[in-house]
C-alpha cells in the first residue's frame, strides 16, 4: 500500500509547494501600484460603458449551450474517424466483441449504422435549433 500511497503524496506535495511558490514570486515581484485604471472591470480589452453585472441576451447562452453540445459530440465522433482509416481498429473491436460472445453479433456494418444513427441524431438538434431561431442573433 505505501508503494502506491509514496509517490501520489509525492506528487500532492509538489503541486501545493510549486503553486505556492508561484504565488509567492508574483506577490515579492509584481506590481504593488493600485490605480483606478487597474480596479475597473476587464471587458475584453474595451473600456466599459455599462455596469459590469448587467445581463446578457439568453441568445448567446443559447448558442454557447448549442456549441457545447456540439462539440463534445464531435470529440465521440473523432475516435470511430481514426479507427475507421485503420483497417485493424473498427475490425479488431469488432473481432473483440464477437470473441466475448455477447449476445449481440457485431459486423462492420452494424458499427457504421450506428454512428450513422448518431450523426442523424446531431443533424435533428441542428435543425431543432434553427427552427427555434437560436442562430439568429437580434
Amino acid at each position: 500500500m505505501d508503494d502506491i500511497l509514496l509517490p501520489i503524496l509525492i506528487f500532492a506535495g509538489c503541486a501545493v509547494a510549486l503553486s505556492l511558490g508561484m504565488l509567492g514570486i508574483a506577490s515579492i515581484f509584481g506590481p504593488q501600484r493600485q490605480t483606478a485604471v487597474k480596479q475597473m472591470p476587464y471587458e475584453s480589452g474595451m473600456d466599459p460603458i455599462h455596469d459590469a453585472h448587467r445581463k446578457f441576451d439568453v441568445r448567446f447562452h443559447l448558442v454557447a449551450i448549442a456549441f457545447l453540445v456540439f462539440d463534445v459530440e464531435l470529440l465521440f465522433l473523432y475516435p470511430w474517424a481514426v479507427a475507421s482509416r485503420d483497417p485493424g481498429g473498427i475490425d479488431a473491436a469488432v473481432r473483440q466483441a464477437v470473441s466475448a460472445a455477447e449476445p449481440i453479433g457485431y459486423s462492420r456494418g452494424l458499427v457504421f449504422g450506428e454512428v450513422m444513427v448518431f450523426v442523424a441524431l446531431l443533424a435533428l438538434g441542428v435543425v431543432y435549433a434553427w427552427r427555434k431561431g437560436v442562430f439568429q442573433w437580434r
